[in-house]
Formats: structure tokens, sequence, C-alpha cells
């Protein structure tokens, strides 16, 4: 005997259930941003609407499955349903959430950022020339060209101090380290 709430099939249900998640699912990926409400919900990581969206759409998904191609009772069918999409939740928050949260939000730098910075010279920098300059940083290395800020020759692998940004190329001098009197 079939279940039948509202005179509606429960496959139907869970396929209306699948849909409307589904869709619900990749609206929230496109426009999170735009929604996002700070403090919402803050330390409770599995009121996550990607979580929740997530259970629903597998729970839909495997309930409609169960009751298309078995013929299980529906309370066995929704709980089994149930515990795979906890399951596979669980996996996704541990496996795939937390550590993309951990992860940098972006290698992006501004210019001005590059101030103060020292780098080695790569490429000579003439006296009225450009040359070009390797800067180390976290996510990796820039090379920048570069002018001497002084109007000095500055040669090959000499070490220097980003005095300014300008127009995208770097104003730089000589970078003299003070030695430690202990």
């Amino acid at each position: 005997m079939r279940v039948e709430p509202f005179s509606i099939p429960l496959e139907t249900i869970y396929l209306y259930g699948l849909i409307i998640s589904g869709v619900l699912t990749v609206l929230y990926v496109l426009f999170a941003d735009v929604f996002h409400f700070h403090g919402a919900g803050d330390g409770l990581d599995f009121l996550n609407p990607v979580l929740i969206f997530a259970f629903l759409t597998i729970l839909s998904a495997s309930g409609y499955l169960f009751e298309r191609l078995s013929s299980l009772h529906y309370l066995l069918i929704f709980g089994i349903s149930a515990v795979a999409a906890f399951i596979v939740v669980a996996l996704l928050n541990v496996f795939i959430l937390v550590p993309l949260s951990s992860a940098e939000e972006s290698l992006v730098y501004k210019e001005s950022d590059l101030q103060g910075r020292v780098g080695t010279v790569i490429t000579e920098i003439p006296v009225d020339g450009f040359g070009e300059v390797m800067i180390d940083s976290i996510s990796g290395r820039i090379a920048k060209p570069a002018s001497s800020f002084d109007g000095d020759l500055i040669p090959n692998g000499t070490s220097v101090l980003v005095v300014q940004v300008k127009d995208g190329v770097l104003q730089v001098t000589v970078h003299h380290q003070l030695e430690s009197f202990i």
C-alpha cells in the first residue's frame, strides 16, 4: 500500500523536493554574497545553507530513487535517505567546506602594498631606463618593471628597497642593511 498525502504519490513529492532544493542550491551559490548576513548563525556550522540545501537535495534524490525502484516501506525509505544524506553532507563539510573556509581568500595585491618591500634586481636597472625587480611574498614571487629612484645604475643581483610605485613601475633604491651590534 502506497501512502499518498494530499492525494499526491510520495515519489512525486520527493521529485518536487529534489527540483526545488536543486534550484535553491543553484540560486544560493550564484547569489550568496548578495544575501549573506554576517553574524547570523556564527558558531553553528551545521546551519550553513550549503549543507542544508545539500541535505535536502540528497534526501529528495535518494527518496525518489527508492520509491521508484524498490518496494520498501515509506518510513524505511525516508530513514535510509535521511541517513545517506547526513553521511554525504558530513563528508562534504569535513573534506570540502572546512578546508575551503581556511584557505587564502585572495592572492591579489595592490601596487601600493609593494612600497617598503625589499626585492632583488633580476634585470639591471640603467641610469635613465628600466630594469626588473623580483619581490618574494607569501603567495609567490612578483616580478615588476623598475627604475632607479636616485638615478643610479643598479646592477643585477642587488638588493633594493621599493620607495614608491608610479604608473605600474617600481621606483627603487639600493637597500643597505644595518649591522647588528650584539
